[in-house]
Protein backbone atom coordinates (compact mmCIF):
# COMPACT_ATOMS: atom_id res chain seq x y z
CA UNK A 1 0.00 0.00 0.00
CA UNK A 2 2.85 2.37 0.83
CA UNK A 3 4.45 1.71 -2.59
CA UNK A 4 1.15 2.32 -4.43
CA UNK A 5 0.60 5.58 -2.55
CA UNK A 6 4.13 6.70 -3.31
CA UNK A 7 3.71 5.78 -6.99
CA UNK A 8 0.41 7.70 -7.19
CA UNK A 9 1.98 10.76 -5.62
CA UNK A 10 4.89 10.55 -8.06
CA UNK A 11 2.52 10.20 -11.02
CA UNK A 12 0.47 13.20 -9.86
CA UNK A 13 3.61 15.27 -9.40
CA UNK A 14 4.80 14.40 -12.93
CA UNK A 15 1.39 15.34 -14.40
CA UNK A 16 1.34 18.66 -12.54
CA UNK A 17 4.87 19.46 -13.74
CA UNK A 18 3.96 18.62 -17.34
CA UNK A 19 0.83 20.75 -17.21
CA UNK A 20 2.59 23.76 -15.73
CA UNK A 21 5.57 23.43 -18.11
CA UNK A 22 3.42 23.23 -21.24
CA UNK A 23 3.18 26.51 -23.12
CA UNK A 24 -0.23 28.06 -22.71
CA UNK A 25 -2.21 29.26 -25.66
CA UNK A 26 -5.51 30.80 -26.67
CA UNK A 27 -7.76 29.37 -29.37
CA UNK A 28 -10.43 30.95 -31.53
CA UNK A 29 -12.17 29.30 -34.48
CA UNK A 30 -9.75 26.38 -34.19
CA UNK A 31 -6.73 28.69 -34.54
CA UNK A 32 -4.21 28.35 -31.70
CA UNK A 33 -2.22 31.44 -30.68
CA UNK A 34 0.71 31.39 -28.27
CA UNK A 35 0.36 33.59 -25.21
CA UNK A 36 3.59 35.36 -26.18
CA UNK A 37 5.66 36.29 -29.21
CA UNK A 38 9.29 37.38 -29.46
CA UNK A 39 10.12 40.36 -31.67
CA UNK A 40 13.44 42.24 -31.76
CA UNK A 41 14.64 40.31 -28.69
CA UNK A 42 11.60 41.44 -26.68
CA UNK A 43 8.84 39.26 -25.29
CA UNK A 44 5.32 40.41 -26.14
CA UNK A 45 2.11 39.17 -24.53
CA UNK A 46 -1.12 38.30 -26.29
CA UNK A 47 -3.44 41.27 -25.75
CA UNK A 48 -6.50 39.73 -27.39
CA UNK A 49 -8.04 37.72 -30.21
CA UNK A 50 -10.89 38.54 -32.55
CA UNK A 51 -12.79 37.13 -35.51
CA UNK A 52 -13.36 39.08 -38.72
CA UNK A 53 -16.54 38.01 -40.42
CA UNK A 54 -18.58 39.46 -43.24
CA UNK A 55 -22.23 38.49 -43.01
CA UNK A 56 -21.90 34.74 -42.38
CA UNK A 57 -18.43 34.34 -43.91
CA UNK A 58 -15.54 33.95 -41.48
CA UNK A 59 -12.52 35.67 -43.05
CA UNK A 60 -9.69 35.54 -40.48
CA UNK A 61 -8.81 35.44 -36.81
CA UNK A 62 -6.54 38.25 -35.62
CA UNK A 63 -4.24 38.47 -32.60
CA UNK A 64 -2.56 41.53 -31.11
CA UNK A 65 0.72 41.21 -29.21
CA UNK A 66 2.06 44.04 -27.02
CA UNK A 67 4.63 44.35 -24.23
CA UNK A 68 1.83 45.19 -21.77
CA UNK A 69 -1.96 44.93 -21.86
CA UNK A 70 -3.92 47.80 -23.38
CA UNK A 71 -7.64 48.40 -23.84
CA UNK A 72 -7.62 51.47 -26.12
CA UNK A 73 -5.99 52.48 -29.38
CA UNK A 74 -4.50 55.62 -27.81
CA UNK A 75 -2.62 53.59 -25.21
CA UNK A 76 -1.36 51.19 -27.89
CA UNK A 77 -0.30 54.00 -30.24
CA UNK A 78 1.76 55.66 -27.50
CA UNK A 79 3.21 52.43 -26.16
CA UNK A 80 6.97 52.05 -26.67
CA UNK A 81 8.51 48.88 -28.04
CA UNK A 82 7.64 46.37 -30.75
CA UNK A 83 4.10 45.28 -31.63
CA UNK A 84 2.60 42.47 -33.68
CA UNK A 85 -0.74 42.12 -35.43
CA UNK A 86 -1.21 38.58 -36.70
CA UNK A 87 -3.92 37.44 -39.11
CA UNK A 88 -4.76 33.75 -39.58
CA UNK A 89 -6.73 33.27 -42.74
CA UNK A 90 -9.89 31.16 -42.63
CA UNK A 91 -10.56 31.52 -46.36
CA UNK A 92 -8.85 32.56 -49.57
CA UNK A 93 -8.34 36.27 -50.26
CA UNK A 94 -6.96 37.71 -53.49
CA UNK A 95 -4.36 40.46 -53.37
CA UNK A 96 -6.81 43.00 -54.84
CA UNK A 97 -9.41 42.27 -52.16
CA UNK A 98 -6.79 42.49 -49.42
CA UNK A 99 -5.42 45.80 -50.75
CA UNK A 100 -8.91 47.27 -51.09
CA UNK A 101 -9.74 46.33 -47.48
CA UNK A 102 -6.46 47.76 -46.12
CA UNK A 103 -6.67 51.01 -48.08
CA UNK A 104 -10.35 51.52 -47.26
CA UNK A 105 -9.68 50.80 -43.57
CA UNK A 106 -6.84 53.33 -43.44
CA UNK A 107 -8.92 55.95 -45.27
CA UNK A 108 -11.84 55.43 -42.86
CA UNK A 109 -9.61 56.16 -39.87
CA UNK A 110 -7.23 58.83 -41.16
CA UNK A 111 -7.54 62.54 -41.97
CA UNK A 112 -6.75 63.87 -45.45
CA UNK A 113 -3.57 65.50 -44.14
CA UNK A 114 -2.42 62.21 -42.60
CA UNK A 115 -3.29 60.34 -45.81
CA UNK A 116 -1.09 62.71 -47.78
CA UNK A 117 1.83 61.89 -45.46
CA UNK A 118 1.13 58.16 -45.73
CA UNK A 119 0.52 57.92 -49.49
CA UNK A 120 4.01 56.78 -50.57
CA UNK A 121 4.10 54.18 -47.79
CA UNK A 122 0.60 52.98 -48.65
CA UNK A 123 1.87 52.39 -52.20
CA UNK A 124 4.75 50.44 -50.69
CA UNK A 125 2.26 48.27 -48.75
CA UNK A 126 0.18 47.80 -51.91
CA UNK A 127 3.31 46.65 -53.76
CA UNK A 128 4.09 44.18 -50.94
CA UNK A 129 0.55 42.72 -50.94
CA UNK A 130 0.62 42.41 -54.73
CA UNK A 131 3.92 40.53 -54.47
CA UNK A 132 2.37 38.15 -51.92
CA UNK A 133 -0.56 37.44 -54.21
CA UNK A 134 -3.45 35.38 -52.90
CA UNK A 135 -3.52 34.06 -49.37
CA UNK A 136 -5.43 30.91 -48.50
CA UNK A 137 -7.00 29.33 -45.44
CA UNK A 138 -4.27 28.46 -42.95
CA UNK A 139 -1.87 31.23 -44.03
CA UNK A 140 -0.50 33.42 -41.25
CA UNK A 141 0.34 37.10 -41.87
CA UNK A 142 2.29 39.20 -39.39
CA UNK A 143 2.41 42.98 -39.40
CA UNK A 144 5.34 43.62 -37.05
CA UNK A 145 6.52 47.02 -35.87
CA UNK A 146 9.97 47.67 -34.41
CA UNK A 147 10.73 51.25 -33.27
CA UNK A 148 13.47 52.90 -35.31
CA UNK A 149 13.08 50.23 -38.00
CA UNK A 150 9.46 50.20 -39.15
CA UNK A 151 6.76 47.79 -40.25
CA UNK A 152 7.56 44.45 -41.80
CA UNK A 153 5.14 41.96 -43.32
CA UNK A 154 5.70 38.22 -43.13
CA UNK A 155 3.63 35.39 -44.57
CA UNK A 156 4.04 32.01 -42.94
CA UNK A 157 7.25 33.25 -41.35
CA UNK A 158 8.84 34.55 -44.57
CA UNK A 159 9.58 38.28 -45.02
CA UNK A 160 7.74 39.93 -47.88
CA UNK A 161 8.52 43.32 -49.40
CA UNK A 162 10.64 45.94 -47.72
CA UNK A 163 10.32 47.51 -44.29
CA UNK A 164 7.91 50.46 -44.22
CA UNK A 165 9.17 53.32 -42.05
CA UNK A 166 7.34 55.23 -39.35
CA UNK A 167 5.26 54.58 -36.25
CA UNK A 168 2.53 56.70 -37.87
CA UNK A 169 2.20 54.12 -40.65
CA UNK A 170 1.91 51.18 -38.24
CA UNK A 171 -0.67 53.11 -36.21
CA UNK A 172 -2.65 53.74 -39.39
CA UNK A 173 -2.71 49.98 -40.01
CA UNK A 174 -3.74 49.28 -36.40
CA UNK A 175 -6.59 51.79 -36.67
CA UNK A 176 -8.20 49.49 -39.26
CA UNK A 177 -8.69 46.97 -36.48
CA UNK A 178 -8.85 48.97 -33.21
CA UNK A 179 -9.40 52.60 -34.30
CA UNK A 180 -12.55 54.73 -34.06
CA UNK A 181 -14.00 53.22 -37.25
CA UNK A 182 -12.84 49.60 -37.10
CA UNK A 183 -13.52 47.14 -39.86
CA UNK A 184 -15.46 45.03 -37.32
CA UNK A 185 -16.57 46.11 -33.81
CA UNK A 186 -16.49 42.57 -32.41
CA UNK A 187 -12.99 42.08 -33.81
CA UNK A 188 -11.91 45.32 -32.15
CA UNK A 189 -13.37 44.27 -28.79
CA UNK A 190 -11.57 40.93 -29.00
CA UNK A 191 -8.20 42.44 -29.87
CA UNK A 192 -8.54 44.88 -26.98
CA UNK A 193 -9.28 41.99 -24.61
CA UNK A 194 -12.86 43.04 -23.90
Amino acid sequence: MFEVSRLCKSAILVCVCLLTAAPSAATLQGQRFDDSARIAAQELALNGLGLRSMLFIKVYVAALYLHERAATFDVIANMPGPKRLQLRMLRKADADDFIEALVEGIEENTSKAELAQLSARMRQLTHTINAIGSVVAGDSLNFDFVPGVGTSVTVNGMNKGTVIEGADFYNAVLKIFVGENPVDERLKAGLLGK
